[in-house]
Formats: C-alpha cells, structure tokens, sequence
C-alpha cells in the first residue's frame, strides 16, 4: 500500500519548483492533491496535466494565499471538490530582498503577508474540518535563515521565524485532536529563484555548506513525505532542516 493511499492534500504555492516536487511526490504515494497558485497559468496546467497522470485526482485553484477570504474559499472550494482535507502545506513564499536601509515598508508587507499570514489564514480555515475528522497533518514550509537569520533579508527571516513559532504553537493547540504540525527548513535548495544568481554567488553558498552542494526540491518533498504520512505520528512541534548540514 502506498503511504499516503485515501489521503487528501492541499498544498499552496505548487505550480513550480519545491510546491510542484511535494505535490508530484504525494501523488506517486497514491494522495489526490489539490494545489493552488497565484493565477491559473500555464504552469498550473501542466502541473495539473502531471498529477493527473500519476492516476490521482488533481486539481489547480488561482487563489491568493495573502488574503483571509481567499484562504476560506480556497478551503471551502477543496472540501467541497475532494470531499476532505487530510493534508495541509503551507508552501507558498516569496523573497523582496534588500538590506533594512533599502528596504520599503510595502517589500517588507509583502513579504510577511505572502509568507506569514498565508500560514495563518489557511490553517485557520482548514482546523474546523480536521477537527471535525479528528485528524490532521499541516506542514509548513519555513528556511534555514528563519532560524539562523541572514543580512539582506530580514523580511524573510522574520516571515520564516514566525512559521516556526506558529507551528510549535499550534502543535499544542491541536495535539489533543490528532493534528499533527511540523516545519520544514530548506537551506540551499535549486529553484528558478536560486538559478538567478550569480555564479560567484551561488559557489560562495556551496561552501559554506558540508555537503558541498545545493539540495534539489525532491530533497525537501522526501521529509514532507515523512510528515505527512504515518511514518512520523508520533512527531510534532517539529522543524526539520533540509540543509546539508548548513545549519545545525
């Protein structure tokens, strides 16, 4: 049996790069995912075309992460088209790098909202159902430098700090229901984001990391795979770094 057979995922930010490999992965380990974007594009398509192709029900919903009544509809669309949600990873992001001299306030808002406020707007809205099945899995994708910090980007640190305090949080929160919540911190992880970089730039990251390389979005959908299926029931509260070995 396939670890997640029978499940339900819904994963945001997946038209592309780590959001499309988790959701590729739980559809090869038998979930129906449900994925959302920005807009329905191209990208989305061919996503969905992916997934579908695995055998598994999919589905791609434009839907803004920042907004609280995008996040209800999002959820309430999901419940009704798959019938439940088992899964939940909040994986969309962005970056508006700059140092804080340079910084607007609207790149910082932006930041925090896309990152941070998405977290809390789709939670909120899918607890009542999970509460309701009794169980659930919420994955939240957070960064090594939401951990360690970084100069440059502390919008983003700051966004991927507050993941991690909102997991632990609502961990304890939801424990007693059997909802489980964990967050992922990848370091390094080639992206079309990463790709952008200048060559001198991205081999000034890859030594500072003991692996010596970058990490590749399977390398994050394999420990969301583990959180999300019952190899882990009993971990929670939890932030896993993905990082080859950047952080420790």
């Amino acid at each position: 049996m396939k670890l997640l057979e029978g499940k339900v995922a819904l994963i945001t930010g997946a038209a592309r790069g780590i959001g499309k490999a988790i959701a590729l992965k739980f559809a090869a380990e038998g979930a129906d995912v449900a994925f959302s974007d920005l807009n329905y594009d191209d990208n989305m398509q061919a996503t969905e075309d992916e997934l579908a192709g695995l055998g598994v029900k999919a589905k791609g919903y434009a839907s803004n992460a920042a907004s609280f009544q995008d996040g209800e509809k999002l959820i309430e669309d999901v419940l009704n088209d798959f019938g439940k949600i088992d899964i939940l990873v909040n994986n969309a992001g962005i970056t508006r790098d700059n140092l804080l001299m340079r910084m607007t306030e609207q790149d910082w808002d932006m930041v925090i909202n896309i990152n941070l406020k998405s977290t809390f707007n789709l939670t909120k809205a899918v607890q009542r159902s999970m509460m309701k099945q009794r169980h659930g899995t919420i994955i939240n994708m957070s960064s090594v430098v939401g951990v360690e910090g970084n100069a440059g980007q502390s919008n983003y640190s700051a966004s991927k700090a507050g993941m991690i305090g909102f997991t632990k949080s609502i961990a304890q929160e939801l424990g007693s229901r059997n909802i489980r919540c964990n967050a992922i911190a990848p370091g390094f992880i080639e992206t079309e984001m990463t790709k952008k970089l200048k060559p001198e730039v991205r081999e000034g990251w890859i030594q500072t990391i003991p692996l010596r390389r970058a990490g590749l979005p399977d390398d994050v959908a394999n420990v969301a795979l583990f959180l999300a299926s019952d190899l882990s029931s009993y971990v929670t509260g939890q932030v896993i770094k993905v990082c080859g070995g950047m952080s420790t």
